[in-house]
């Protein structure tokens, strides 16, 4: 007997180590809540005939399972809702001014895994999780990672690196979650989707899921933005050195590049391509694509 005991803790165990510590957790309490529900509802046919008798047990087996499998299905919508609750508590204690904390998590969408500059921004500290990676990210990145272009797949195998990088130096942290939407094409919709349902921003450096989330009331944290804010700000009447190395689109301009690739036009350089010339910046065209310095040659 102690033997057959034994035996079914040990593949209890066993069964358990398959499972992540929240599956277990979410999954105790889904237990529990459809255990109280089939006990009302046994209280209820506790006096009729032969369903008095059986009833409870059998509504305990239906209820515990169906509210375990459930709550399990729905982990991330309800670790969501927990932390909206705890952070919507957090808030009326320190006032109004906390409204930003609302949001549960951060999406990481493809782009932004590739990109890279997300693990190096999560290391200085400036970037707080958890970060969610959704399982069609993980599945896109896989499929890049296997093309048969060179290109693409060392950047989904760089990506890959990426991730796993981010979750051993531990500095935030990386969840999975396996929410899919089967009637939607496309990981940037899928993206949107996910991040409406469970109230999180989008990291993103694709200028076009950007707009899309935005429209649709999703929160978006853009590391091209974030890059630009960063960058020295240049004023016009500024005077600096470049080195132009192409001609531009237009009629005898030329075109340089600051050491973070900030594109410079070079009002008449064309004449000037291969030198390092001085300049004085005339203006500056700020986008979300990215930063453009307009410059004339000095003493011209």
């Amino acid at each position: 007997m102690l033997r057959l005991i034994w035996a079914a803790i040990h593949r209890i165990e066993s069964g358990l180590n398959d499972f992540e510590s929240q599956d277990i957790i979410v999954g105790t309490l889904g237990l529990l809540f459809g255990l109280i529900i089939a006990n009302l509802i046994g209280l209820a046919f506790a006096r009729l005939p032969i369903i008095g008798a059986y009833g409870p047990i059998v509504f305990s087996i239906v209820f515990g399972y169906a509210g375990m499998s459930i709550a399990i299905r729905k982990k991330s919508e309800i670790i969501a809702l927990a932390g909206n609750l705890r952070l919507g508590k957090s808030g009326k204690d320190h006032g109004s001014k906390h409204k930003d904390m609302e949001f549960s998590g951060k999406l990481l969408d493809t782009s932004a895994i590739i990109d890279g500059r997300i693990a190096e921004i999560c290391s200085t500290g400036f970037l707080e999780g958890p970060l969610l990676v959704p399982v069609f990210v993980l599945e896109e990145l896989q499929l890049i990672a296997d093309s048969s272009d060179l290109l693409k797949r060392n950047k989904g195998r760089r990506g890959l690196d990426i991730l796993k990088q981010m979750q051993e130096d531990n500095y935030v942290e990386v969840r999975i979650i396996n929410d899919d939407f089967d009637d939607v094409q496309g990981v940037d919709s899928k993206l949107v989707r996910l991040g409406r349902k469970i109230n999180a921003k989008v990291v993103t450096n694709d200028y076009n899921l950007n707009k899309v989330a935005a429209l649709q009331g999703v929160a978006v944290l853009n590391i091209n933005d974030l890059a630009n804010a960063l960058k020295p700000a240049r004023i016009p009447g500024e005077h600096m050195n470049v080195l132009i190395v192409k001609a531009g689109k237009e009629e005898n301009q030329g075109v340089a590049y600051l050491d973070d690739g900030t594109m410079i036009v070079v009002e008449d350089g064309q004449k000037y391509i291969g030198s390092t010339v001085p300049v004085t910046v005339t203006s500056v065209l700020q986008t979300s694509a990215g930063r453009m310095i307009f410059v004339k040659i000095a003493n011209e």
